[in-house]
Formats: structure tokens, C-alpha cells, sequence
């Protein structure tokens, strides 16, 4: 067992009393960082302090009890005790914060870290303004599935103790309420005991299946109150149990026996894990099938984009054609988690006439505030479990077999033009300009085309802000370059112009923590989404299309976007307006990236999606 500790002034770690860690080891001084090591930055002057003497400094102990390394966040009075307790009391050192410009951003970069470890990290967010600019980020995460562990504050709860004006605007009666809809779980601890129990709960339930943020509300009164007594320790593995849900048994022998007999089975390869030895069950249990496997844009890689079972390219808003025609002609679909089954069938001609496994526990999370969880689909068996384990149960369920994988056969491209450059010519430049080094995809514009790019990894590609809250690119990708950071993986965010103007601040925190990332900018000068949708009414009423523009274009100025990503202590490159200048200027770009930099190219696109897309937004009716 380890006592949870601080630093103390001769710079080693000193006990403090309050909380016991398991399976952890006792370190006598901070490791010494490597060369451009994030906890380098924003080192404090040893404080001396050894052992709790507030209320927030218990509040920090839980904190570090969770193992939780970063806490991202937007500085603010209601939690002023807290934020003395991390640098004075922990020495800023598991975790450690990293100060971002915008709530949003702070919690943006939050979900970005869970996408590529599957763990949450802490954000720590003002009163009840901070919340409220936070709020879309939260629901992102939330429709990601994404854990984290949210800190607010407020108060004093007793009115008494608040200061004139300030603390009474920003004290809420029920502050969780903001979130409560796409939140997982949220709290208001009335003492520094009960706020040790709540930041070990709302870890716990963050990270167990179906993961999603939490909420805990602090009180400034309970932060910056002077113990009085020793506050009891606690063995903090005992409250935070692993939970695993295994795969029940008798379903799985329905379920291998429904594919053990189908004709032409087709599985959606949908939320799943990162977990290496996990995709590779996933490729084995397709060619024992002989399985076509479909996978979207909008989550994260979950199959081999270039293997000969899978079909066409991830899509976005509608399945790709050849991949509605198999839905049309399966026997057996075998649903892992598929964001939005329902949606799909109906893109495919409606209810299928296959069998349809689903294999989820998405249904724990729904509630009667948000719709996230998508139109009702036909299931005919229920394996509520998830994923990863539902397969490792299916092969070993359907025994040996001879594996079905038909001949390899080049995936096409998308075709290039010559004249104008397209997102499609920045995708494939990018991606000769990359060549064989490890790289991860943390964000893509809608405008991507998912034949563009093959992803032969778990995180070659880390899915979408999942809750349409535009702006999330740039944060969520500063957080998932700050998990790969030193993995050896070049993490790339390409990011639409309207993202990277509401979120570009977020890349301050990565230049400040010296967090390697290359941001490409798709940059059609337009809220080119909005277009289509204004197309569309013009086509159900009759009106001219050609005023779809009116309103929506980003022009008349230009806007100096790489002036935008300097001002962030970023480098930036462009506007490329020629093909024949991409390739060399993402080779620069890349070599930046190594070198340590964050690193923006604003490449300037012709407005245009794919035609399955295009056809979906812009047609009269469904």
C-alpha cells in the first residue's frame, strides 16, 4: 500500500495521511524528465507542506488517489482552494494541471486523451460560467462515450460566507443540473470526507462501461476550510473495483450458431476498444465468417480499412453504396456497439430481413433528456456486453474453422483532378508527404473522404467529436497528441476552417506544454454545411439554390489563419492554394512536428463532400 503524497521542500515526495493507494509504488523524487517533458513546465517552488491542512488538500489527495496524470483547466476563484492545494500541496505533479484558455478547450482536451487510452482525465471548470462554456464540449464526450472526470465549484453554499455580487452570480441552487442530461453521474459534497468519497465514485463510474463524463461539485467553503481533525485513510482500490462484464454464455452459443449458418453475414464494426490484441480478434472472427465488415467515420477505427472483407470506405452520413447493397442482401448482421443501427438499415432501404445480433450495453446510458441514442432498432438477440468480450467469446465459441479471406485487391483511390485543389488532394498528399512513419488521425473535416486514407491500426484514426459540437477539433486533438505523445505515432488533425476558428486556442496548451501535433486546415471559407442544408430547403420550396451561399461564407476578409496558429506560439504554413505546393510544404510541416513544434497548414480547398454524402444532405426528402 502507498500513502498518498506531496512534495515537500527538500523536492522529495513527503507522506500525507489521508489516502492509501494499492498496487502502486513508493517513489522517494520525481523521475527526471526526458528532453522536452511536459512535467517541466510550470514547476512551483517547493512549498514544504507534508500533510493535509484543509479541506482541499484531502480534495487533492483523492485526486491523485485515481492515478488521474493531468487535470486540464481554465483557473477561477469558486475553486481558488483547490487550485493552492495542486501546486502547494501536491507540487503540481499527479496530476498536473495544464492551463487552457477555454473551458471548452479543457474539456476537449479531456476526451481527446480518453480516445486514445480508454481513461479519463480530469478538467477542472469556474463556478457556474465555466460549466456553462464547457457545456459543449461535456456533451461531446458524452455522445463519444468518453470518460472523464469533470471538477466544478461554487459557493459558498452558505450564504452567509459569500462576498457581495461575485460569489452570489456565480453560486447555483442545483449546478449539476446543467450537465445532468449527458453526464454519467454528478455530486455535491458537503465536507472534505464526502468529497474524497465522491472523486472516487465519479472516477469509478467514468471509466466503467459505458464509460462517459462525471461532475463533482465542490463547495469553497468545503475546499478552504482549516481541518480540525485528521481525516481517516482510506485504501482507495477498494472503492474503485475493476468491473467486467463477461459475455453470457448461453447467448453467445445463439449467436455463433446464427453465424455459423449464414450465407452472407455482415458485421458493423462500431464503439470498440484500442486494444491491439482486440483488433486482431476482430479480423480473425471476420475470416472465420467470411464476414463483410463495415465501418464510419464517425468512431474511431475499429477494422482494417483496406482488408478485402471490408466494405468500400467508412462513410459518414450514409453507408457508401456497395455497403447498403450488403446490408440489403445479408443473412446475419452482427452489431459491436454500431452507433446508430437503425439509421443505417433505413439509409440501406429500411428494417433488414437478416437476423440482427446487437451486442452493446449503450442502453444503460439512455435517459429521457437527450436523443443521442438514435431511432429504435430491430434486434432479434441481445448480447449486452461488451464488444471485445462478445468476440473473444464467438471464436472461441465457433471452434476452428477454415479462415475465408479472399484475394487481396488494391483499394482505388479517390480520382484526382488537376485543376482545382479538393480535401480529397490534400488527403492524398498528406498521406504521401506521411509515407510509412506510425500516424494517428485525431481529427477529420467533414469534408473527408474515408477512401482517402486506409487505417491498419487501432489509432490510425480516433473517430469524430461524436457530438457535432463544431469547434472540438482542435482541443480533442491537443489531448490525444498528449496521450501518443513520445509513442512514436505523428498525431494529425485536419480540421474544417470553422472548427479551427472556434477551438484554435486550444493550441496554445500544446505549444505551452511543448505537445507535438500538425494541424491541416480544410479551408473552404465557408459554413459549406450549412450550405447544403440551405440547398435542401431551396429544393423542398422551390427557391433559387444559388443563394444557399448568403450567410454562411467565411470571406470578404480572408482569414490569416496561419497568423492564427503563431499567435499561439504555433508555426504556421500557407495558405496553399496549388496542388504542386502541398507535398513540399507537409514535408516541412512534418519535420517541425519532429522536431517538437505544433505546426498549422491552412490549405485552401475547393468547397465540395462526397457524392453518398452530398446526395444525403441536399436531396428533398428522406
Amino acid at each position: 500500500m502507498r500513502e498518498m503524497t506531496a512534495s515537500g521542500s527538500t523536492g522529495k515526495v513527503a507522506r500525507g495521511p489521508s489516502i492509501r493507494m494499492a498496487n502502486s509504488t513508493q517513489r522517494s523524487a520525481r523521475s527526471a524528465p526526458a528532453a522536452n517533458d511536459i512535467a517541466d513546465v510550470d514547476r512551483p517552488l517547493p512549498a514544504g507542506v507534508n500533510t493535509p491542512g484543509f479541506g482541499s488538500d484531502v480534495i487533492a489527495d483523492a485526486l491523485r488517489a485515481t492515478d488521474i496524470p493531468y487535470i486540464a483547466l481554465n483557473p477561477g476563484a469558486s475553486y481558488r482552494g483547490l487550485h493552492d492545494s495542486l501546486v502547494n500541496y501536491l507540487g503540481n505533479e499527479k496530476p498536473q494541471m495544464l492551463l487552457c484558455l477555454h473551458e471548452e478547450s479543457a474539456v476537449a482536451i479531456a476526451q481527446g486523451y480518453a480516445k486514445v487510452t480508454g481513461k479519463a482525465m480530469a478538467a477542472a471548470v469556474h463556478s457556474n460560467v465555466g460549466l456553462m462554456h464547457a457545456t459543449m464540449a461535456v456533451f461531446n464526450a458524452w455522445c463519444d462515450r468518453m470518460p472523464m472526470l469533470i471538477l466544478g465549484a461554487t459557493g459558498p453554499v452558505d450564504a452567509a460566507k459569500r462576498r457581495p455580487w461575485i460569489d452570489w452570480i456565480h453560486t447555483a441552487r442545483d449546478q449539476g443540473a446543467l450537465v445532468r442530461g449527458y453526464t454519467k453521474w454528478d455530486d455535491q459534497p458537503g465536507s472534505p470526507a464526502a468529497a474524497r468519497e465522491s472523486i472516487l465514485r465519479a472516477t469509478w463510474i467514468a471509466n466503467t462501461a459505458p464509460r462517459g463524463p462525471t461532475y463533482v461539485n465542490l463547495d469553497a467553503e468545503v475546499q478552504e476550510m482549516t481541518l480540525t481533525e485528521p481525516v481517516a485513510a482510506v485504501d482507495t482500490q477498494r472503492y474503485m473495483p475493476q468491473v467486467s462484464g463477461a459475455a453470457p454464455a448461453d447467448l453467445i452459443a445463439k449467436a455463433a450458431e446464427l453465424l455459423r449458418n449464414a450465407k452472407n453475414p455482415v458485421i458493423l464494426a462500431g464503439r470498440v476498444s484500442r486494444d491491439v490484441d482486440a483488433w486482431a480478434q476482430r479480423i480473425a472472427l471476420a475470416e472465420r465468417l467470411g464476414a463483410r465488415v463495415l465501418t464510419d467515420l464517425k468512431i474511431a477505427a475499429s477494422f482494417p480499412t483496406d482488408h478485402p472483407l471490408h466494405i468500400g470506405a467508412p462513410g459518414n452520413i450514409a453507408p457508401v453504396p456497395e455497403a447498403a447493397e450488403a446490408l440489403r442482401s445479408a443473412d446475419v448482421i452482427l452489431s459491436l456497439d454500431w452507433l446508430d443501427p437503425a439509421g443505417t438499415f433505413k439509409h440501406a432501404g429500411g428494417a433488414p430481413k437478416a437476423k440482427v445480433i446487437q451486442v452493446s450495453v449503450d442502453h444503460q446510458l439512455h435517459n429521457g433528456w437527450s436523443m443521442d441514442y438514435q431511432a429504435l432498432p430491430p434486434i432479434d438477440l441481445m448480447i449486452a456486453c461488451e464488444p471485445d468480450a462478445a468476440v473473444a467469446g464467438l471464436i472461441d465459441a465457433l471452434g476452428a474453422g477454415t479462415p475465408v479471406k479472399p484475394p487481396a485487391s488494391p483499394k482505388e483511390f479517390p480520382k484526382l483532378g488537376t485543376d482545382k485543389l479538393t480535401v480529397d488532394h490534400l488527403a492524398d498528399h498528406l498521406r504521401r508527404a506521411v509515407g510509412d512513419r506510425p500516424a494517428s488521425l485525431t481529427h477529420v473535416s467533414l469534408s473527408w473522404n474515408g477512401a482517402s486514407w486506409p487505417f491498419r491500426h487501432p489509432l490510425d484514426y480516433l473517430g469524430s467529436d461524436a457530438g457535432g459540437g463544431i469547434g472540438g477539433g482542435p482541443g480533442i486533438s491537443v489531448g490525444a497528441a498528449l496521450a501518443l505523445k513520445d509513442s512514436g505515432r505523428l498525431p494529425i488533425a485536419v480540421c474544417g476552417d470553422g472548427d479551427f476558428l472556434m477551438g484554435v486556442t486550444a493550441l496554445w496548451t500544446a505549444t505551452h506544454y511543448k505537445i507535438p501535433l500538425l494541424v491541416v486546415v480544410a479551408n473552404n471559407r465557408s459554413f459549406f454545411n450549412d450550405e447544403l442544408h440551405q440547398e435542401r430547403v431551396a429544393r423542398m420550396r422551390n427557391r433559387p439554390v444559388e443563394n444557399r451561399w448568403v450567410g454562411q461564407r467565411i470571406s470578404g476578409p480572408d482569414i490569416d489563419l496561419a497568423s492564427m496558429a503563431r499567435a499561439q506560439g504555433a508555426v504556421g504554413f500557407g495558405p496553399v492554394t496549388e496542388i504542386a505546393d502541398l507535398i513540399p510544404t507537409f514535408e516541412k510541416a512534418i519535420a517541425a512536428v519532429e522536431a517538437g513544434e505544433v505546426v498549422v497548414v491552412d490549405v485552401r480547398v475547393e468547397p465540395g463532400y462526397t457524392a453518398a454524402m452530398t446526395a444525403a444532405m441536399t436531396r428533398k426528402s428522406e
